[in-house]
């Protein structure tokens, strides 16, 4: 079978899918390694920097179960990220794969401070982050919005994990992830 032919579920196609910053394009592993499902069993931990190698839909997926009660439990992790796509897809009428990029590109933060202590004074710097901490940080932060959003609430956690990642991807201000990104950066600003 060709690898044009693959697609998430049997229904996104990757081919289109594009990463509009250069620098987190080798990080974002979208069309290196399609897969139907975003279940691979892969060992992603064994190595530095493999990670990196992992399809990105399915660190969403792990990243999504956090929490004791929601811990290995990567076949319901799945299904949240499968129908959180078919919402993506019906509210915006897009790739959905597109979407989360976009989403994963805008809501990492570009600049952190880091404590530096000298002489038991504890001051904070600024420093500029790895693409590949971007990347952890903004799936972290989308997940973690998704999941504080949903908790105690209506709406499920598919539902806001799709509202998440579509504000996210259109900058919008109501995203947790671009929030935290916003203050993130704003805190290193003043520590330069």
């Amino acid at each position: 079978m060709a690898q044009a032919d693959i697609k998430l579920f049997g229904k996104w196609s990757y081919d289109d899918v594009t990463c509009n910053d250069i620098c987190l394009e080798d990080y974002i592993t979208v069309k290196q390694y399609p897969v139907y499902l975003p279940h691979t069993a892969g060992r992603y931990q064994t190595k530095r920097f493999r990670k990196a190698a992992c399809p990105v839909v399915e660190r969403l997926v792990n990243s999504m179960m956090m929490h004791g009660r929601n811990n290995g439990k990567k076949v319901l992790a799945v299904r949240i990220i499968k129908q959180a796509f078919e919402l993506i897809h019906l509210l915006t009428d897009l790739n959905p794969l597109q979407v989360l990029v976009d989403a994963i590109v805008n809501s990492g933060p570009r600049e952190d401070s880091t404590r530096i202590g000298t002489g038991g004074v504890v001051r904070r710097q600024a420093v500029d982050i790895s693409p590949l901490r971007r990347v952890n940080q903004s799936i972290y932060l989308l997940t973690t919005g998704a999941r504080e959003s949903a908790f105690r609430n209506i709406k499920t956690v598919a539902e806001c994990l799709a509202d998440e990642i579509i504000n996210a991807s259109k900058n919008s201000s109501n995203s947790f992830a671009i929030k935290k990104k916003d203050e993130i950066e704003r805190v290193a600003k003043a520590n330069r």
